[in-house]
């Protein structure tokens, strides 16, 4: 690292938790260059007074062609100690995740290494340790790659995020039963945080016991599966605890239906891969795998931060009965 000033490039700075990680990063002192695309995401990024302080270069594409310029120009201020990638299909279409897990990172990486940066981390998924999907895979290819490559790296795979716990929030808020997938106890999960994990991420910057390593990262607090954030919810509503079952089974036979056509059609193939991301969510825990018995293990599982999915519901109903009022 610069012994003067520590100079850090992040690409994805418009989504949520790029966001919250460029805040983090400006709040530790550190000099920040964000890559985003001219979007409305990124224009309302380059607007946010959280990020005020950092530059912003605006990319026509995620490619060698488009990232050389904006990294060479952040370059040439001074070096580059640290690129972070917070680039993430948003979708988990296979186009779209091999264009942008798979492709705009390894891209990203590439340029990374032409201008001599000295720390590469990436925000993959701990769901990548049992490769079902097209999203999983093509972040599984661009990890191998950063791997060999020779720059410092660090691989951070986070459990799941709060902002994807919470769409029944309003659901149960008006009387309507929480919707479990099987009895609900099937998976498991250690949520965290966006703040806790720009934290997390933010840590890693320059520490030399995060080089070359892959972290998974859990929330505070024990695993919890859907039937406890129901519980949450109704704690917090007041509302008397009402469950609804979904058959899993429901999956296997869109896939069943729609698998037939999807050679032959990107919107029947991205319709199948809809039904299968939904399938792996409903049936596969989000900690850390053991890859000698097949079981996820909430012991193993690290945990970090001190933001809590109960003080999240907390908010967001807070924010929904200030707007109904």
């Amino acid at each position: 690292m610069n012994a003067d000033r520590t100079r850090i490039v992040l690409a994805g700075a418009s989504g949520t938790i790029g966001r919250a990680v460029a805040a983090e990063i400006l709040a530790r002192g550190h000099d920040l260059t964000c890559l985003v695309r001219r979007s409305a995401t990124g224009e309302d990024a380059a607007r946010d007074p959280q990020l005020a302080r950092a530059e912003f270069n605006f990319v026509e594409s995620y490619d060698q062609d488009g990232l050389t310029s904006p990294m060479r120009q952040a370059a040439d201020a001074g070096g580059i100690d640290c690129v972070i990638s917070c680039l993430a299909s948003r979708t988990g279409e296979r186009r779209d995740a091999e264009r942008i897990d798979h492709r705009a990172n390894l891209a990203l990486l590439r340029v990374s290494e032409s201008i001599g940066a000295g720390q590469f981390i990436s925000l993959s998924a701990i769901c990548v340790q049992r490769p079902l999907l097209a999203f999983q895979r093509a972040k599984l290819a661009f990890e191998r790659q950063l791997m060999a490559s020779d720059i410092a790296h660090t691989i951070v795979r986070p459990t799941a995020f709060f902002k994807s716990l919470s769409g029944q929030v309003d659901r149960v808020a008006r009387g309507k039963p929480f919707l479990v997938f099987g009895s609900g106890e099937e998976t498991r999960c250690k949520p965290i945080s966006d703040r806790d994990l720009a934290r997390f991420i933010a840590d890693c910057i320059g520490n030399e016991k995060a080089y070359d390593a892959i972290l998974p990262v859990g929330g505070p607090g024990p695993a919890i599966s859907p039937r406890d954030q129901g519980a949450i919810l109704f704690e917090l509503t007041g509302k008397p605890p009402r469950y609804r079952r979904v058959p899993v089974g429901m999956f296997d036979a869109v896939v069943a239906v729609l698998s037939k056509g999807e050679r032959w059609s990107a919107r029947i193939a991205d319709m199948c891969e809809y039904a299968r991301i939904g399938r792996y969510y409903a049936t596969q825990s989000m900690l850390v795998l053991d890859p000698a018995t097949g079981d996820y293990s909430a012991d193993a599982t690290p945990s970090f931060g001190s933001d809590t999915l109960r003080d999240h519901y907390a908010d967001l109903l807070g924010k929904r009965n200030t707007t109904d009022a």
